[in-house]
């Protein structure tokens, strides 16, 4: 069935609901200053950027200042040094080459001059512009790094919350944003104001009369600038927000393609991506259409000045107020003063565009954790370790109190919730979808925290430990494990990136699964791409039991850990799985009643609560919920 029209349009509606507004804000010199604290770790070269900048800052004036006094000296009086003197006592002399260049010597000088400071100033310029590229490129390199750490250490909750593109948008494109914010907005707009500043001063001590008139274009680059300056803070925040808001959207449809492709959605996903690049089309064209009034505004503001001071200085010039050479040096320098207006105008927008994208990275880099381990929390200690420890050691102990969990704390998804899982024990969960078997698993993990209740792990409340040293002891085989791109042989031993290949290759000997991993193109050596891709499904559930064995966890989490896995492939893991098991406390998340028949417990759940516990025989003689499932499941097949 073709979908409706206006469905994409609803989506568009939606994804755009995902954020707030943009505040219309102008430049946070709060934000600037915390920008620039990431310089601090480079201060020596920073330091010897600014002066470079302001060296740069004065020679550009000062090229100027020379090119109007040799126009204003040399040129305009047609002097000729008085060490040639001679020259006018033999005339003949002038018709040789030589003279001629003697002629022109104070000439030949002057512009000399002008050469060695406009190489000066060239070289100086190399070190400006290389130390603003490499500091850009480490505070850049620093900021991702930490965006990475930050969203690394945040709880599960925050990823249920955050779309996967708007932090790949913080990253990339925000980040980015922030580089010409530091590589050229802060220290070319120095060069450019300091260039304006001396211009000025030197217009004002030359004809303080004419400089009035320069004087007069303030108030009007005011009334300009305070007239655009919400109009381009507005759009340029809502452009950042937008194209966040594509990349959203292009990384959810990269993931779900298959989905997509599946129920033949791709046209209604078009819609979607096409509505949304409308609204960042929208608003970078009104970003560049505030740009192109106001830009030319100020040029044409400059130029109408310009020909105000050619009036007064032309009137002045001709009544004999002023000589030529100062008019002239006055209006290299009010060019000097003009040019700069322009050219701050465009740093202003991308001054906009780094602000906008500053404020989104310090947002994220602010977000605070729904929870952090307890200040007073202390390592998990692993029993195995001391000298002489018996043999239960193994396995962890865990214990739910009375626990209560909603990941809305106003929709509970647990109530009262309670049981002991001994050292070495296997744990089934049970139940239809919704009834709370993964809360379990993610509280046992410290992927959340209880909001009633307690849980403890060998005696020990799950609050007073560090989830780093829990995960440490902790193993974990999901339904749809990730792996990384790179080896087979890298991906078992991502948990023990010491492991020797002989001790993966011993690992791998303990499943009884060896002959699989040899099967494949290049045995352990073979490369798996972006999320397993190269190789099969069951075969990519074996990397995880392998690494979850070579890791030699002390609690062992498996969910629906065999449901990829055809049946012939799991009765030949069931060796795998007893090996896996064996002396670990283990819970087991299983629709198939086959892989959790010799659970020590099973728990039985719905909406939330335990309506059954017991063993396996004993559960199937109360001819209640346990025996239900086992007999849907038996007759599916399941079983």
């Amino acid at each position: 069935m073709k979908p409706s029209g206006r469905q994409p349009l609803s989506l568009v509606q939606r994804a755009r609901d995902d954020e707030p507004e943009a505040e219309v804000k102008p430049l946070d010199w709060k934000i600037v200053r915390r920008l620039f604290g990431y310089t601090r770790r480079f201060a020596r070269k920073r330091n010897w950027l600014i002066v470079l900048t302001v060296l740069r800052a004065s020679q550009l004036p000062a090229l100027a200042w020379l090119s109007a006094l040799i126009i204003a000296g040399p040129i305009a009086n047609q002097r000729v040094s008085p060490l040639f003197w001679w020259v006018e006592a033999y005339p003949w002399l002038t018709k040789t080459s030589v003279v001629f260049f003697l002629q022109l010597s104070p000439l030949f000088w002057w512009v000399a001059g002008y050469a060695l400071l406009a190489v000066f100033t060239d070289v100086l310029f190399h070190f400006r512009q290389r130390f603003a590229l490499e500091i850009g490129e480490a505070v850049v390199g620093q900021m991702r790094m930490d965006i990475f750490a930050h969203v690394s250490r945040m709880p599960m909750s925050f990823f249920h919350r955050v779309k996967l593109g708007r932090i790949l948008s913080r990253v990339t494109s925000d980040v980015e944003s922030l580089r010409a914010g530091i590589e050229h907005v802060f220290f070319v707009g120095i060069v450019q104001l300091g260039q304006m500043l001396f211009a000025a001063a030197v217009m004002a001590f030359t004809d303080w009369v004419l400089f009035l008139v320069v004087l007069g274009l303030a108030p009007v680059l005011w009334v300009l600038n305070n007239h655009f300056r919400g109009r381009l803070s507005r759009d340029t925040r809502a452009q950042q927000e937008s194209f966040s808001r594509v990349t959203a959207t292009l990384a959810e449809s990269i993931n779900g393609i298959r989905v997509t492709q599946g129920f033949v959605r791709q046209n209604t996903n078009a819609g979607l991506f096409r509505g949304l690049l409308a609204d960042h089309s929208r608003y970078s064209m009104g970003t560049a259409r505030s740009s192109a009034i106001l830009l030319p505004l100020l040029e044409l503001n400059s130029q109408f000045f310009v020909a105000i001071l050619l009036i007064l200085g032309g009137w002045q010039v001709l009544h004999g107020q002023v000589e030529i050479g100062v008019l002239i040096t006055f209006f290299l320098f009010a060019n000097q003063f003009f040019a700069p207006i322009q050219v701050l105008g465009n740093l202003y927008n991308q001054a906009l565009v780094s602000m906008a994208g500053a404020e989104r990275v310090f947002q994220l880099l602010d977000t605070k954790p729904d929870w952090e381990d307890a200040a007073d929390a202390v390592a998990l200690p692993d029993p195995r370790l001391s000298a002489g420890a018996p043999a239960e050691a193994r396995g962890a102990r865990v214990e739910f109190r009375g626990v209560s969990f909603g990941y809305n704390p106003a929709r509970p998804v647990l109530s009262d919730v309670s049981f002991t899982a001994a050292p070495g024990s296997m744990i089934a969960l049970v139940g239809h979808t919704g009834s709370g078997k993964s809360s379990i698993i993610n509280l046992v993990s410290k992927f959340y925290l209880p909001t009633a209740g307690e849980v403890l792990i060998d005696g020990r409340e799950i609050r007073t430990i560090t989830g780093r040293s829990l995960h440490r002891q902790t193993g974990m085989v999901q339904q749809s494990n990730f792996l990384f791109a790179g080896t087979v042989l890298d991906n078992i031993r991502f948990g023990r990136p010491e492991a020797t290949e002989d001790e993966v290759r011993a690992a791998v000997a303990r499943l009884g699964c060896a002959d699989m991993f040899d099967s494949l193109p290049q045995g352990l050596a073979t490369t798996v791409g972006e999320r397993g891709g190269g190789i099969s499904t069951g075969q990519r559930q074996l990397v995880c039991f392998a690494r979850a064995l070579l890791a030699d966890p002390r609690l062992l989490i498996l969910d629906e850990a065999t449901s990829a896995i055809d049946a012939l492939t799991e009765a030949r893991l069931q060796h795998a799985l007893l090996t896996l098991l064996a002396g670990r406390t283990s819970f087991v998340v299983a629709h198939r009643l086959s892989t959790i028949r010799h659970a020590d417990l099973v728990l039985v759940l719905d909406q939330g609560r335990v309506v059954e516990r017991g063993t396996h025989g004993e559960l199937l003689s109360l001819k209640k919920h346990y025996a239900a499932l086992h007999d849907q499941f038996a007759r599916v097949g399941g079983a």
